[in-house]
């Protein structure tokens, strides 16, 4: 290593231990949920490479990622994993990412940190679009932390938040329908119940790597007062200063819930 990548990399080094002793004495949100965006555009204009490379890296990132809130104490993360708009994709490269995320779900389910930490993982979405495979390995990690209640990873497969609300709707008006409630009872607690992400306070802040500034139909109904970060990082090259970053920017804003 030449001497001025050492300066550099004892500089960023110092730089995130002040960042993250400045992080570490303000307020943690409690819940981030997360847009994994530009694992295609990394691999593409950063490795030169095909897709699937970048989706790779995605899939080691997710790993440090729920590493890093477990070590800040952020109770609850949500991560947009695959949408219902992904599946239009080629066939190819969903069957890969499909392959991913059942990696990626057995290893957490056997993850020795997640377990010591009691972490309960849910997969959120239209588990009638899952492949087989996908879906084991779900119910897999599910099963494994069902007992837990110390922190929350929910994985959003399949998910779209416009779904997630109909879906909310649907369940109250067969309530409805079978006189369980009366119609005159429904009002926003009650739809936050049906929500896929009932169990879970709603997000403090969602956060979207890649530059891109738009929601995608990413829990509608649950950010109506998180405050929104967006950074021009690439998912698989998101680092562990981007995520002080986004808090620190957090921890600067006035939420004021429409007050």
């Amino acid at each position: 290593m030449g001497l001025p990548r050492l300066l550099t990399d004892t500089a960023y080094a110092t730089y995130e231990t002040q960042l993250e002793k400045e992080v570490l004495e303000g307020e943690i949100p409690q819940h981030i949920a997360i847009i994994m965006d530009g694992n295609r555009r990394y691999a593409r204009e950063v490795l030169n490479t095909e897709p699937m490379e970048g989706h790779k890296l995605g899939k080691e990132k997710l790993d440090e990622v729920v590493h890093w809130c477990l070590d800040l104490k952020i109770h609850h993360l949500t991560v947009y994993a695959f949408s219902t708009e992904n599946f239009n994709r080629d066939p190819s490269e969903v069957d890969y990412i499909m392959e991913l995320l059942e990696q990626a779900l057995y290893e957490f389910g056997d993850d020795t940190e997640v377990h010591d930490n009691k972490v309960s993982i849910k997969v959120i979405g239209d588990r009638d679009l899952l492949p087989e495979n996908v879906l084991k390995a779900a119910e897999y990690a599910e099963e494994k932390t069902k007992d837990y209640t110390n922190f929350t990873f929910n994985v959003a497969i399949a998910y779209g938040g416009r779904q997630d609300i109909t879906n909310a709707l649907r369940s109250i008006a067969q309530k409805v329908v079978d006189g369980e409630i009366d119609i005159d009872d429904i009002n926003e607690e009650m739809i936050s119940s049906c929500i896929s992400t009932s169990e879970t306070p709603d997000p403090d802040l969602i956060l979207r790597t890649s530059g891109e500034i738009r929601i995608s139909n990413f829990l509608l109904w649950q950010m109506a007062y998180s405050e929104l970060y967006f950074t021009d990082v690439y998912w698989p090259g998101f680092r562990y200063i981007d995520l002080l970053r986004a808090i620190r920017t957090y921890q600067q804003r006035t939420r004021r819930y429409g007050v």
